[in-house]
């Protein structure tokens, strides 16, 4: 994989958050190919040089419990029982509910991605 620097780490980030707000929730927009691609190389620096044992479920499990919330409320992302899946990792969470989520609780999306 293409390793890069911190500047261009600080300019793939700003990129996909533009990105991600051209895109909206059209998952067969002809720019999502870019959006993995770069989501995967952020990734990928960001293990190499943050190393944090997290996951985005459990930025979500940190940001329920600090905000006092339960699946319930968390519905625009899906049903119940589709966040229930989620939390206990049996289901990822897809580009729309990572967008979602990220705005709910104005966070950068890469919060909420593997």
């Amino acid at each position: 994989m293409y390793e890069i620097n911190k500047k261009e780490f600080d300019e793939l980030v700003l990129e996909l958050d533009e990105l991600l707000i051209i895109v909206g929730n059209n998952e067969k927009n002809h720019l999502m190919g870019l959006v993995d691609i770069l989501s995967n190389i952020i990734s990928a620096y960001e293990k190499e040089h943050f190393p944090v044992n997290t996951k985005g479920i459990d930025a979500l499990k940190y940001l329920m419990e600090a905000h006092n919330l339960h699946q319930a409320d968390l519905s625009e992302i899906g049903s119940q029982g589709v966040i229930s899946e989620i939390l206990r990792g049996k289901r990822d969470l897809n580009l729309r509910q990572i967008k979602l989520l990220a705005k709910r609780f104005n966070l950068n999306p890469i919060t909420f991605i593997d």
